[in-house]
């Protein structure tokens, strides 16, 4: 109940700033109108639908990384969360209640972007849920590395680290905009080291129907996520402890 509570209140928290419903889900619609239109007048196939529409979904999550971050951080910075120290709350029960308004926001993020993609005439398929499911764990990972970043900076540091930084970092390193093979060498075994890639591979392995590709990609976003949420709520404890 207590979480059920914590997460309420952060829900209208993240209702009450219109810049997170037009980050979340404007600039990922305009991102992929824009490059639809690019590819209706260019005579060779750059920005496909089939494989754009994944892509752009994915980089519309990233979003929820600074969204967790800036909630989180600012409410270190006041004396709201010393007051709730002193609840019975643990720091999993915390980061639970910044995580869970965010999935709703996830997966309506997604549909509205799949959803447009099909208005610019992506085919309409069974796939289409599916590429939905497969984005969870990539969600949870962006989430995840918004409360780690929300647990050790502050509001201003968070704005660029998970702003700037990390949605330019997915941009370049899921293949989003190019195939990583036309690079290769060192940037793409990083890139592959790395879970932006996977996460977006994953979701195009989804739409395409190729579900023997799934199952890796979702490993390494999962382990990731897995790891860097367990991180959050270690550092978030030591936190707590500290006040």
């Amino acid at each position: 109940m207590r979480v059920r509570a914590f997460a309420r209140r952060n829900m209208k928290e993240l209702l009450r700033d219109p810049l997170t419903l037009f980050f979340g889900l404007g600039f990922p619609l305009v991102l992929l109108v824009l490059m639809d239109t690019i590819q209706r007048n260019v005579p060779v196939h750059i920005f496909e639908l089939k494989t754009l529409a994944p892509g752009i979904a994915l980089f519309g999550l990233t979003f929820l990384a600074l969204f967790s971050g800036l909630l989180i951080a600012k409410d270190r910075s006041t004396s709201f969360l010393a007051r709730l120290a002193a609840s019975p709350m643990t720091a999993a029960d915390f980061l639970l209640g910044y995580l869970l308004p965010l999935l709703p926001m996830a997966v309506g993020q997604s549909v509205i972007c799949l959803a447009a993609a099909v208005a610019l005439g992506l085919p309409l398929s069974w796939n289409l849920p599916a590429v939905v499911a497969v984005l969870i764990p990539s969600a949870l990972l962006f989430i995840a590395l918004g409360l780690l970043c929300g647990t050790l900076f502050n509001d201003k540091q968070v704005g660029g680290v998970c702003g700037a930084l990390l949605t330019n970092v997915t941009a370049w390193l899921a293949g989003i905009w190019f195939d990583l093979s036309l690079v290769g060498g060192a940037f793409q075994a990083v890139a592959y080291a790395l879970p932006f890639v996977h996460g977006a591979e994953g979701a195009k392995a989804a739409l395409a129907g190729d579900w023997a590709a799934l199952p890796g990609h979702l490993l390494v976003v999962s382990a990731w996520a897995a790891a860097i949420l367990a991180l959050a709520v270690a550092l978030f404890r030591r936190r707590l402890i500290e006040r």
